[in-house]
C-alpha cells in the first residue's frame, strides 16, 4: 500500500473516533477543568505521553497542573481534579490513583475507549471514544484499524486533548501569544 491511501484511512479513522465523543461528557470535562484550581494528569505508555502534552498546554495557559509521578508533584487534595487517559480503563496503577484521589475528596475524569471499567466506576466524568485498543478486555479485532495496536486511541486522545485546549482558550480568552510567553526557555 502506498502512503496516500494509508493517510486517507488513518485520517478517516481518527475523524470517526473523534466524532464518536459525546459532546455532553466533553462539556462536563471542560467545565471541571475551568472550575478547578489544581489539575493532575495521569496516563501510562503512549497514552501517558499524550497526557503529558496536555499538561504542558494547560501550563502554557497559566493553569496549575501537575503530572502524577513527577518528583515535583504535590499531594492531591479535596477540590482538585485528576484527569486520566486510559484506553482500557483497567490499568491497575491508574485505577489505584483514581480510587485514592476520590478517597481524598478530589474529582476524577477519565478519557477512554472502554464502555465500563474500574477507572470509569471511580470517575465523576467519563469521556468515551470509539477507538479500538488491544487492551480492552472484550474481543479485539486486529483489523478494526489500519494503525497498529492502540495507536488509534492514543492519536485520537492527543487530538481530542488539543481540541479541549482550543475550547479552553476561547472560554478563558487566552491566545497563543500569551501561551507562548510561558513556553520553556532553557532549551
Amino acid at each position: 500500500m502506498t502512503l496516500e491511501p494509508m493517510i486517507d484511512s488513518a485520517l478517516e479513522e481518527l475523524g470517526r473516533a473523534l466524532r464518536s465523543v459525546d459532546e455532553g461528557s466533553l462539556a462536563r470535562l471542560q467545565e471541571m477543568l475551568r472550575e478547578t484550581e489544581r489539575i493532575f494528569v495521569a496516563g501510562r505508555g503512549r497514552s501517558g505521553l499524550q497526557m503529558n502534552g496536555f499538561a504542558m498546554r494547560l501550563m502554557h495557559m497559566g493553569l496549575a497542573v501537575h503530572v502524577v509521578g513527577d518528583v515535583t508533584t504535590p499531594g492531591i487534595a479535596a477540590g482538585d481534579l485528576l484527569v486520566i487517559g486510559s484506553g482500557s480503563g483497567y490499568t491497575a496503577s491508574l485505577a489505584g490513583y483514581a480510587t485514592r484521589a476520590r478517597d481524598l475528596g478530589a474529582r476524577v475524569a477519565l478519557i477512554t475507549a472502554a464502555e465500563h471499567s474500574p477507572i470509569g466506576d471511580a470517575a465523576d466524568c467519563v469521556v468515551r471514544m470509539d477507538a479500538p485498543t488491544p487492551k480492552l478486555p472484550q474481543n479485539y479485532d486486529i483489523s478494526a484499524s489500519i494503525l497498529p495496536m492502540g495507536s488509534l486511541f492514543e492519536l485520537a486522545l492527543g487530538l481530542l486533548l488539543d481540541l479541549v485546549i482550543l475550547q479552553l482558550m476561547r472560554d478563558l480568552t487566552i491566545d497563543g501569544a500569551r501561551m507562548f510567553a510561558r513556553h520553556a526557555n532553557l532549551e
